[in-house]
């Protein structure tokens, strides 16, 4: 049976990688909220959805503007990741309401993240460090050992209010079930007039 477990660990960046991290989370919330905005303008006009296909694709045409060729510089994961997450609240919403319609991210109100996902080793952690893409090696204090067997999977990286950088880190594995010698056991056969008798020849003593 394959489980998941994610570990969290404290991460030091230099200061090149925190403008890089910065710019990061900035890209990420600024792709949540315009395609929030697509989606709400869509939904008034005609009463249909923009699917996380159709953002994809008007993301990668964006990319290539003037405008807004400063999302080259993020993980490309990492906005994917954004756009299926505002698609996921956006399907909570209508399957159930109570869970509230989707909001806008807000720099002062919302603490700053991005997730990415390890696709042919681009995410890997070693020797107290950990590679991210477009970030590179940062250095991480790792106190608990993974095991080798364990597989990466995904990255969330975040970035607390007094200015501390984490990453948790999510891991699949292969969950053993251990089997278990018996050691003891009991039969019971159903009988119309003792109710019962088990397999060492015990009936109920119940009153009549």
């Amino acid at each position: 049976m394959v489980a998941n477990r994610a570990y969290k660990f404290r991460m030091y960046p230099n200061d090149e990688q925190k403008i890089l991290l910065a710019k990061t989370f900035g890209c990420v919330r600024m792709v949540y909220n315009h395609w929030l905005d697509r989606k709400i303008r869509q939904y008034e006009e005609n009463k249909t959805n923009v699917t996380y296909t159709i953002c994809a694709k008007e993301m990668a045409a964006m990319k290539k503007t003037e405008e807004y060729g400063f999302l080259k510089e993020a993980d490309s994961i990492a906005l994917q990741q954004s756009l299926r997450h505002l698609d996921t609240a956006f399907q909570n919403f209508f399957k159930q309401p109570k869970t509230g319609f989707p909001r806008f991210k807000s720099k002062k109100r919302n603490k700053n993240s991005y997730s990415t996902v390890c696709i042919n080793g681009n995410i890997t952690i070693s020797n107290g460090y950990l590679k991210l893409p477009k970030i590179g090696q940062v250095r991480l204090k790792q106190h608990r050992i993974i095991p080798e067997e364990y597989r990466l999977k995904s990255v969330t990286v975040s970035q607390t209010p007094s200015g501390k950088y984490y990453a948790s880190i999510l891991f699949e594995y292969e969950d053993q079930v251990q089997e278990k010698e018996l050691q003891k056991f009991l039969g019971l056969d159903f009988s119309m007039h003792e109710l019962y008798r088990d397999s060492n020849g015990k009936e109920p003593a119940y009153p009549r």
